[in-house]
């Protein structure tokens, strides 16, 4: 695995991302409810997400895309429909495919990946990924992980203030999965400049991200063909490897799955350290808590607290689409046969009829079966590896910068628009400066 630390900090992308839609479309919001969709929304959308699983726990809305679709609130019945098989995640099954996805995966042709397809070609193509993330070479990968973390510290630590997005909780994850994918060091920062106009246009015009992925794709494909003779230990020569042993993997699948691995791989990252950085800020105490446990050399208070900051402020929101195959019920509602169906998985996860005091921060929580990685066949394969970047830069901040604070007020900090994400678009912050090593 390439092992090369980038010989300069990451420049920083530009600023993220559009806003979200100023006032509800019609039919966002439920008769009497909260409106959906509004600045107000983007910002704390918890207790409209509690108004719903009171009163409309699956809940027929209009996007600000203008499409239809179900919204699920309650655990439940988000767990139920996280694996229901009348659910597909195939847009085939919807009247206009279009309009649901990732923005120009379809004319970009990277539509066969794990989150668009069924069983058999989910279980085959999943079986071939899920080399790249057992536990072994996760732990292998792990003091990777920390080198760039400690690199990107360094890179910030003499100033006193850094923005954590941009200079360290956006960075990470592009650096981590371009090596597990086996993109050469030259060509990383090209990737993180995609992955930015990705986020930059996140919660705005489809065309945006769109540029981005047929950018992504075609230099993907240019790579697969350039490995295919000098194969190395990553992630792209192990696909091409496979595919050459008879298990059918074509060029196309191939793409889209190092494709979807990238675009899933760093945006739910990003939103972990900064949305669980965040949520320390405003519990203080459940903070100390954990520096104490990290100076007495203790990790278990980390282990549960990320699952507990997944479940409190996750980096997903809702869960990537889903069809009816045909018509069915869920939670009292009837789901005619083409609709989309949205997990809301923010609202899942703080359902007080499965978590004790659902709105409070608890790290040292046990009971905690979030679904903030999925359930079912389509739980996340890069889960893994998103828990260990998300441990090692949490614990490295609070032990390297242990007086780490905000360094704006609250009300000024803005989240990104978009439907499936839930991130801050800047993390403003200022810290004692340490004895830093001079860079060579």
């Amino acid at each position: 695995m390439h092992q090369q630390t980038p010989a300069q900090p990451p420049r920083t992308p530009a600023e993220p991302s559009a806003e979200p839609s100023a006032a509800a479309p019609e039919g966002g919001c439920p008769v009497g409810g909260p409106e959906l969709f509004t600045w107000e929304f983007a910002t704390d959308p918890y207790p409209a997400y509690a108004w719903l699983r009171e009163h409309a726990p699956v809940h027929r809305t209009t996007l600000p895309s203008g499409v239809e679709a179900w919204l699920v609130t309650r655990y439940a019945d988000a767990r139920q429909a996280l694996a229901d098989q009348r659910l597909s995640k195939n847009p085939v099954h919807h009247a206009e495919p279009g309009k649901t996805g990732i923005p120009g995966e379809r004319s970009a042709g990277l539509m066969t990946h794990l989150l668009n397809i069924d069983p058999p070609d989910h279980t085959r193509l999943r079986r071939l990924v899920s080399k790249a993330f057992t536990p072994r070479r996760v732990a292998e990968f792990a003091p990777r992980v920390q080198e760039l973390t400690d690199h990107l510290i360094d890179a910030f630590a003499r100033k006193g203030e850094a923005d954590l997005i941009h200079e360290f909780a956006f960075p990470l994850p592009i650096y981590a999965i371009c090596e597990l994918l086996g993109v050469p060091r030259e060509d990383q920062d090209d990737f993180r400049d995609w992955a930015g106009m990705m986020i930059r246009h996140g919660g705005g015009p489809r065309g945006g991200v769109a540029r981005s992925v047929k950018k992504i794709r075609a230099y993907l494909g240019e790579l697969i063909h350039r490995k295919r003779d000098d194969l190395g230990d990553d992630l792209i020569s192990d696909l091409i490897r496979a595919s050459d042993h008879g298990d059918h993997l074509t060029e196309a699948e191939a793409t889209a799955m190092c494709f979807v691995l990238l675009f899933a791989g760093f945006e739910t990252t990003i939103n972990l350290i900064g949305n669980g950085t965040y949520a320390l800020f405003r519990n203080p105490d459940q903070r100390a808590l954990l520096q104490e446990s990290l100076a007495a050399g203790d990790r278990a208070l980390l282990e549960t607290g990320i699952e507990e900051l997944l479940r409190y402020d996750g980096p997903v929101e809702l869960a990537t689409w889903r069809y009816a195959t045909r018509p069915l019920t869920l939670g009292g509602q009837d789901i005619p046969a083409g609709d989309p169906v949205l997990v809301v998985l923010a609202a899942a996860d703080r359902d007080p009829a499965r978590f004790d005091d659902p709105d409070a921060l608890d790290l040292s929580r046990s009971d905690n079966q979030h679904l903030g990685y999925g359930h079912g066949i389509h739980y996340c394969i890069g889960a893994p590896l998103a828990r260990l970047e998300g441990q090692t830069a949490l614990a490295t901040l609070l032990t390297r910068l242990p007086d780490l604070e905000l360094a704006v007020p609250p009300e000024e900090l803005r989240w990104r628009g978009g439907l499936i994400m839930r991130g801050l678009r800047t993390l403003p912050v200022r810290f004692t400066t340490p004895n830093v090593p001079e860079a060579e």
